[in-house]
């Protein structure tokens, strides 16, 4: 059973989570600072820590087609919270996991949910890891989010994780690490937009230990207004392995963005990329979309809607 959420925490359940009923499977739904649902199936367990700090996900070996939902709602001005979520997905398995966190702030104080999550990726498991964040409110105080993500795969799994962030979120510090085992393949798709005095700091520490394991890591941003971005993304190879790293941004207005590579090559057979693009929107995009009979500001949406699709 879900406790009654209000309207607003309805809205930010939709914003993170895509979730307008409760969630088919296994799900915890987390609303300032305390449980508001939870569910397990015969499959995919979740119980909270003994010490309270957060929850342990366990699915079994095989487990196919099912989905665990932990999204996260915060309306209550000056809260902070720090969880701990740990996934353990058993070998062969193939699930969806949806995350994030959406914060409405209407008060002075500022708001803040910082969440860990450690991932043990069994042999030849397949994830698929949702994380969006999301803010509101008219309040003056801040909305921060600061995730932590930490991914241990074993030989031959493929994770695959799409991290977005696209409006209202005033602070950000996100920071994910990997160790990939042999034939290990790491796929990283983020998504970012910051606007007014926004700050986002994105770091990746990807340690290919593995024969045959490979990471991509793209991350695709947009800064408005006076906000600041930092895209910082390290690849070491420690094996023969093939890892990719990319930034690619638009800049407009103020904003400022920062994109610092980092290969490390401790193998012979380790081959390891890194591209970046800052730049601004082209001029004659906007003339184009303007012809069709757009205006300058609606031609501008449109193309960084399309950017960050």
């Amino acid at each position: 059973m879900i406790r009654q959420l209000d309207e607003i925490q309805k809205r930010l359940l939709r914003e993170v989570a895509d979730l307008h009923k409760v969630p088919e499977g296994a799900f915890n739904i987390r609303s300032n600072g305390e449980s508001a649902g939870r569910a397990s199936t015969a499959n995919i367990e979740i119980t909270p820590k003994e010490n309270g700090s957060g929850l342990d996900i366990r699915i079994k070996p095989g487990t196919k087609n099912e989905s665990v939902h932990i999204p996260v709602v915060m309306t209550q001005s000056g809260l902070t919270e720090l969880v701990y979520n740990d996934f353990f997905i058993g070998e062969d398995a193939d699930v969806i996991i949806v995350a994030g966190c959406g914060i409405d702030n209407c008060g002075p104080k500022d708001s803040e949910h910082d969440g860990i999550h450690r991932f043990y990726v069994g042999k030849n498991a397949k994830i698929k890891y949702v994380e969006k964040h999301y803010g509101s409110g008219t309040g003056t105080g801040k909305r921060i989010l600061n995730p932590g993500t930490e991914v241990y795969m074993e030989e031959n799994s493929t994770m695959e994780m799409e991290m977005v962030q696209i409006k209202g979120v005033d602070d950000t510090d996100r920071t994910t690490t990997a160790e990939l085992a042999a034939g290990a393949k790491l796929v990283v798709r983020e998504r970012l937009m910051t606007h007014g005095q926004q700050r986002a700091i994105s770091s990746y520490v990807v340690n290919l230990n593995g024969e045959g394991s490979s990471a991509d890591v793209v991350s695709r941003s947009v800064a408005r207004d006076d906000s600041y971005q930092k895209f910082d993304a390290k690849l070491l190879g420690n094996a023969a392995c093939s890892g990719h790293t990319e930034c690619d941004s638009i800049i407009m207005d103020h904003g400022r963005i920062l994109a610092v590579p980092g290969l490390e090559a401790n193998n012979v057979d380790a081959a390891l990329v890194h591209e970046a693009a800052i730049g601004k929107i082209a001029g004659d995009q906007i003339i184009k979309l303007m012809t069709l009979g757009l205006t300058e500001q609606e031609a501008e949406e449109q193309i960084i809607n399309g950017f960050l699709k």
